[in-house]
């Protein structure tokens, strides 16, 4: 059975679908595998980062994004939320909002 991937709202849908271009190509080509593959694809494409919430890594030419997900039972991979990363930490807010939404996530999910 494939993944299937779902997102936590159209807003977050359409945040990433406004990524620039090399990133999106990114986005598209690394959620293409994660289908196939699953949510897990290692380092340098994926990293799970505490509780449950991981992080999709994309680089391009234009910089550097992140795509925070999470799974769900059933071969599910929720994108939960996406930046531009600007600098060399996540940036409390961006972590923060993220976090918010996992929670939603596994409340919705009891």
């Amino acid at each position: 059975m494939n993944w299937n991937i779902e997102y936590f709202n159209e807003s977050v849908e359409n945040q990433i679908l406004d990524l620039p271009v090399g990133l999106l190509a990114r986005y598209l080509k690394l959620t293409d595998m994660m289908l196939i593959h699953g949510s897990n694809l290692g380092l340098p494409h994926t990293k799970s980062l505490s509780s449950g919430l991981f992080e999709l890594r994309l680089k391009s030419k234009e910089g550097i994004g992140r795509v925070f997900y999470c799974t769900k039972v059933g071969k599910n991979i929720i994108m939960l939320h996406s930046f531009v990363k600007k600098s060399q930490k996540i940036p409390k807010n961006e972590m923060d909002i993220a976090l918010q939404r996992l929670k939603e996530v596994k409340e919705n999910d009891s």
